[in-house]
């Protein structure tokens, strides 16, 4: 059985929005980091998902991705940046939510290697920091051209 104490969760203002962070393992050569590791994730979050489709991004500075969501076939993301920082946001568009209109906020870097779970359902985006950024995330579903929708960064409701 794999060790759950790789990755350390810290829990957000939306309910089940989790900033994780893998061990990495650095020496005078460099690093090394499990970037997902799915026996890993279902014991550290006590989530069963499966991921359908992986997206790479590339943005240059000040480039503002979202907020995307999809009304049907919704995607659960874990989401994080392999090259430069990015502030990553999430709202909670969910109405039967507690916290429904509520935002968090994060900064994910190559650095920091921090990752964001994102349950099916919100909506997602991000603004890029750093001169360039990569940005990768898993989904739980496959992109529904049909279904897309966006909210914008100044929409009342956030």
């Amino acid at each position: 059985m794999s060790n759950p104490q790789k990755l350390l969760l810290t829990p957000t203002e939306i309910s089940d929005v989790l900033i994780i962070e893998p061990k990495v393992f650095g020496d005078d050569r460099g690093w090394f980091t499990e970037s997902f590791n799915a026996q890993d994730f279902a014991i550290a979050t006590g989530l069963d998902v499966s991921f359908v489709q992986d997206n790479h991004s590339f943005s240059r500075q000040w480039t503002l991705r979202g907020l995307h969501y999809q009304l049907e076939q919704t995607q659960g993301k874990l989401v994080r940046v392999v090259a430069g920082s990015v502030f990553d946001v999430v709202v909670d568009i969910r109405k039967d939510s507690s916290t429904y209109g509520k935002w968090v906020g994060v900064e994910l870097s190559a650095q920091n290697h921090k990752q964001l779970w994102i349950p099916p359902g919100l909506a997602h985006g991000f603004l890029v920091l750093s001169e360039t950024a990569e940005f990768l995330y898993k989904t739980t579903d496959y992109y529904h051209p049909q279904s897309e929708a966006c909210l914008a960064w100044n929409d009342p409701i956030v």
